[in-house]
C-alpha cells in the first residue's frame, strides 16, 4: 500500500536511476547545507538540472524525498554493521560489539550534517513503517549478536550501547570534532566498560 513518503515511481532504466540518484544527491546537499527549511522541490530541481515536473515523476513532495533518503542512509548503516558483525564472527563479545557500533559511527562522521538533518526531519515525516522497520532492525542487530552471547536481556542492553555511543558522538559532533579515530577508541573505552558489567562468566 502507497504511502505519503512513497516515490511515484521505482527507476528501472540505467538513465531513470541516474535521474533518481541525481535528486537524491542534490536534496541531501541541501539538506546538509541549509538544513530542512531549505529543501524545497523547486530548489532540489535546480540543483540536480532537471525540471520540476521530471522530479515529481518521482517524488510526489520533498517528505518522499526525505523518506527516500532516510531509507538509502539506514540501509548503508545496516549493511555496515552486518559487514562489519560477519568480520569480527568468533571473537569476544565486546570487540564483535565494537565492531558493529564503529560501522554505525563511521556514518555520522562521514556526513554529520546530512545525517544530523535527516534525523531531525524524520520527526515531522508521516508514519511510515518501512523506516519504523528499519530503526528497529539497526536495534535488532545489536540484539541478536548479545543473545548469540547469552547476555540476560539483551534488548536493554543494545538499547544502552547504542545510546552510549551515539550520545558521544553527537557530543563530540557539537564539540567540532572532526576526527573519528580518536572518538571511535574513547566509544570503544566506554562500551567495553560497560560490557564487562554484563558479560556471563565463562
Amino acid at each position: 500500500m502507497a504511502t505519503a513518503l512513497a516515490p511515484r515511481k521505482a527507476p528501472r532504466q540505467a538513465r531513470s536511476r541516474k535521474t533518481r540518484d541525481a535528486i537524491l544527491v542534490a536534496a541531501g546537499g541541501i539538506l546538509a547545507r541549509e538544513g530542512l527549511r531549505g529543501l524545497t522541490t523547486n530548489h532540489v530541481a535546480r540543483a540536480a538540472g532537471i525540471s520540476i515536473g521530471s522530479l515529481y515523476q518521482y517524488y510526489p513532495n520533498k517528505q518522499a524525498i526525505i523518506g527516500a533518503l532516510l531509507t538509502e542512509s539506514r540501509a548503508a548503516v545496516l549493511a555496515g554493521m552486518e559487514a562489519a558483525a560477519e568480520a569480527a564472527a568468533d571473537a569476544a563479545l565486546d570487540v564483535v560489539v565494537c565492531a558493529m557500533v564503529r560501522a554505525r559511527l563511521r556514518q555520522l562522521f562521514e556526513q554529520p550534517g546530512l545525517t544530523e538533518a535527516l534525523e531531525r526531519a524524520e520527526a515531522e515525516l508521516p508514519a511510515d513503517q518501512g523506516l519504523a522497520r528499519q530503526r528497529t532492525q539497526v536495534q535488532a542487530q545489536v540484539v541478536a549478536v548479545l543473545a548469540e552471547y547469552y547476555v540476560d536481556d539483551p534488548e536493554t542492553v543494545a538499547r544502552d550501547v547504542l545510546a552510549l555511543a551515539e550520545g558521544m558522538a553527537h557530543a563530540a559532533l557539537r564539540a567540532g570534532e572532526a576526527a573519528f579515530e580518536p572518538l571511535a577508541q574513547r566509544v570503544e573505552r566506554a562500551v567495553t566498560g560497560y560490557l564487562a558489567g554484563v558479560v556471563p562468566e565463562a
